[in-house]
């Protein structure tokens, strides 16, 4: 069966998350619909990454397998129509080898939480970024930040629900950037990692504002990491500014000369 890996944009606010679930809401149950209305009975999609309720991306990569020999602009075109109804879009699709594996294949995960730091509660980014009325220093939050990165035994920034085998990862990156806004200011956190456990991004974001706003030390940060206890964590931010921005693997199947649908494909 042809394999053909998608890169796909979401808003999370309407789904349970990405994986399908039995009588719930699921960008994963969308795609899977739409991939019906096309050719029925097909095996399941997998995805880069499962991200939970809420959560946005606008780089996630899932993958494929069709009976028919398709056109990966025809298969972009034909994904989006059906899925129009949708607040998801297949942004790139490509015809990739059979070996390649959406989540097994991913050398790396990217995301990017956005936090709106001002008084005005957001208008036109309601669900898209965590709004924090409170001014939030920057140079506290960094310096915590840094005592995160590296190899870890990462429990307690891990949900009790995590099945990941071992709590132990390495943090490649977490940048904080400014981006000046009407008012205000969005706080950008870029997180890099070959995995993440469950809601760990969002425990390290919601423990990171805490230092912000005065009310932990960057120390204290170590010393929860340090503790590997889940009652050390500070609070979970919410969903609502979380995105998956890209994956990465040893050959990006989107950009490799193979044969691809997006706008560089012919009309």
């Amino acid at each position: 069966m042809p394999r053909y890996a998608l890169k796909i944009e979401y808003d999370g606010r309407p789904f349970r998350g990405w994986q399908a679930q039995s009588g719930l809401p699921s960008v994963q149950t969308a795609i899977e619909a739409a991939l019906a209305r096309l050719e029925p009975d097909l095996p399941r999609i997998a995805a880069a990454g499962r991200t939970d309720s809420g959560v946005h991306a606008t780089g996630q990569v899932a993958h494929c397998d069709l009976t028919r020999d398709w056109d990966p602009f025809r298969l972009y075109e034909a994904l989006n129509h059906h899925l129009r109804l949708a607040p998801v879009s297949v942004v790139a699709c490509a015809r990739v080898d059979a070996d390649f594996h959406a989540r097994f294949s991913a050398l790396e995960r990217r995301y990017l939480f956005r936090l709106l730091n001002r008084r005005a509660p957001p208008a036109l980014e309601a669900g898209r970024v965590w709004h924090i009325r409170h001014v939030l220093a920057l140079d506290p939050m960094r310096e915590a930040a840094r005592h995160l990165l590296g190899k870890h035994d990462f429990t307690t920034f891990r949900a009790s629900q995590c099945q990941a085998a071992s709590p132990v990862k390495t943090l490649d990156a977490l940048e904080i950037e400014t981006v000046e806004m009407p008012e205000g200011r969005e706080i950008r956190f870029h997180l890099r990692a070959r995995s993440f456990l469950h809601n760990q991004v969002r425990s390290m974001v919601g423990t990171l504002e805490r230092v912000g706003a005065g009310a932990w030390s960057p120390g204290e940060v170590k010393a929860a990491l340090d503790a590997r206890d889940r009652a050390a964590c500070g609070p979970v931010s919410p969903p609502d500014g979380l995105y998956l921005t890209g994956v990465g693997y040893a050959r990006d199947p989107f950009h490799s000369g193979a044969e691809t649908g997006g706008l560089s494909a012919p009309p």
